[in-house]
Order: C-alpha cells, then structure tokens, then sequence
C-alpha cells in the first residue's frame, strides 16, 4: 500500500479552529486509488517545529506523494501553490510566540522551489467538480511558505512530487464580516479531487493560470 501525506495546520491567531486540518483530517484514511491510501497529519504553526515534525512524517511513512495545506485568510478558491520562496517575514507572531522578520528558511538555500505537482491539472479537475480553484503565485511569508519550502527541499531530486494547497476560511469564522469563506463538505470534496488529479497526471495540461500585475 503506497501512502499520499496530506497535512494541515493547528488553529493560529486565536482562531478556535483551522480550516485546513478540519478539511484533511477528513479524508485521513480514505482510499485514493485501490493501493493508494491518504494519511492526514496536523503540523504546528510555529517556525522551530514545523518543519521538524514535517520531516519526522516523511521518514515514518515514506509517502509517494506530499500535500502540504494551511489557512490563506481573504482567499476565495483553493488555491493551488505555484513557489515557495526562501523568506520568512511574519506580520503575527506563530504560536510560539515568534516573529521572524527578513530571515531566510534555509541559510544559503536556492532562492525558491517550484511545486513538482501537476497545477494546473488540478486546478482544472476542481473546477470541472464545480469546486472554486485557482494557481496561486505566492504562498505568503508565514509559516505556511515555511513548509511548503522546506517540503521541497526536503524531497528534492527524490522523484516523490509534493506542493501546496491554500484554502478558505470556513462561513462560521467569517460571519457578519465581507471575507470570502467555502464550506467544509466543498473544501474537502475539491481536496480529494485534487490529489486524485495530482496523483493521477504525470505531465500538466497547458492550460493560462497566470496573473496580470
């Protein structure tokens, strides 16, 4: 049985919750393929220990295939992370109370880290489901471009693909305000729509994902 690791993130700014780990603990267990089964972890939100613990996942469980998720507050889609870039410039504190401010991920690391997932793929896939989905070109400077970066080294040049996944706010932690949100029953049928289109796609349909300014 092959394993896909898919992770969220632990509630982070006084959140009660975080969407992202309510999404994939869901599918925690579920079949992907008939030798292919998900597994869904919670990660920190904190620069000292999410990484560490990232790793500590992919030496116990040596998946074929790694999903990263977190909260994009103001988003509307799942958006679908295109780099990580090797910054770390936190606007809040994480939950250990740290703000790093300019500081690189990984000393003398490469600039950056594209995604090895099939994108635009699984942005089309989620969207022919009826299911809001977009390329994103930045994955912020918090903690969740932290992983994302650190998962990319991490399995670089491994053959084992890997990227991230933004997601919205749910309705409950927006209501009376103008923040876009998605319903969790939504956010966890395109998640599993787009690892089965990641899983599935070995080369990516060309396809404009881009932006203008």
């Amino acid at each position: 049985m092959q394993t896909v690791l898919l992770t969220g993130f632990e509630p982070f700014d006084k959140d009660l919750v975080n969407p992202s780990w309510e999404a994939v603990r869901q599918l925690d267990g579920a079949q992907l393929a008939p030798d292919v089964q998900i597994v869904a972890r919670r990660l920190p939100c904190a620069f000292a220990t999410a990484g560490e613990c990232l790793n500590r996942l992919i030496d116990e469980l040596r998946p074929a295939m790694v999903i990263a998720t977190g909260l994009g507050p103001g988003r509307s889609t799942l958006s679908i992370e295109r780099v990580a870039i090797n910054v770390n410039d936190a606007r809040i504190p994480d939950n250990l109370g740290e703000q790093p401010v300019d500081t690189a991920v990984i000393a003398d690391g490469p600039a950056a880290y594209f995604t090895t997932l099939p994108i635009k793929a699984m942005v089309k896939a989620v969207r022919e489901a009826g299911i809001a989905a977009s390329v994103s070109q930045t994955a912020g400077t918090f903690v969740c471009n932290q992983v994302f970066y650190l998962l990319q080294h991490a399995l670089a040049g491994s053959g084992v693909r890997s990227g991230f996944i933004h997601v919205p706010f749910l309705p409950e932690q927006v209501a009376g305000s103008q923040q876009p949100s998605m319903a969790l029953g939504m956010m966890v049928a395109g998640l599993q729509v787009a690892l089965l289109a990641a899983w599935q796609t070995l080369v990516d349909v060309k396809e404009a994902g881009g932006q203008v300014g």
